[in-house]
């Protein structure tokens, strides 16, 4: 071929190494384009639990970030206070507040540590798919700690939310008697 280029382009380069029927030859200079495509559906999994986990983040830090207000009015109130009772009333509930903020605090940590975990899951699965080594075992381990995270993290955050349930009937009944 007159004026072709010795060097080959992109295309031709990865035709050269897919395997044509009837070729013998083993691939393991790179993938071929279907090889990443598997790759990539592989790894997609892992990013919808990203998602709700992500999601179970948004939840828990607005449900933090609505104690920290309350334990902040009540905190003022608590310093203006002058009847004792109320004093009491208020610093009780500042006492299930802190615990709430640090069931809260734990599971978001919980679950941050799971995300964490499950995008080491997607990168390890797509590294291993380009490499061509068997990270099998890596990846159940990676998966089972993020599954353990997130029990981790909605255990505390169930916690948090019978903490939040008692305290609201506390002061249902203290209505009541009013």
């Amino acid at each position: 071929m007159a004026g072709a280029s010795s060097t080959p382009s992109l295309h031709g380069f990865w035709l050269d190494r897919v395997a044509q029927p009837g070729d013998e030859r083993v691939m393991q200079d790179a993938p071929a384009f279907a090889d990443i495509g598997h790759i990539i559906q592989l790894s997609v999994a892992p990013v919808f639990l990203l998602v709700a986990v992500g999601s179970m983040l948004n939840v828990m830090t607005a449900r933090l970030g609505r104690v920290v207000d309350r334990a902040r009015k009540l905190e003022e109130e608590v310093s203006s206070e002058r009847s004792p009772g109320d004093r009491a009333m208020r610093i009780d509930e500042l006492r299930a507040l802190d615990r709430r903020m640090s069931y809260s605090n734990a599971a978001i940590n919980f679950c941050v540590i799971s995300a964490l975990l499950v995008a080491l899951v997607v990168v390890l699965l797509f590294v291993s798919g380009l490499a061509g080594f068997d990270a099998s075992v890596a990846v159940a381990a990676l998966f089972v700690l993020a599954m353990v995270g997130i029990i981790g993290g909605l255990c505390m955050f169930l916690f948090e939310i019978g903490i939040s349930m008692r305290t609201v009937r506390v002061r249902a009944e203290v209505l009541k008697n009013k």
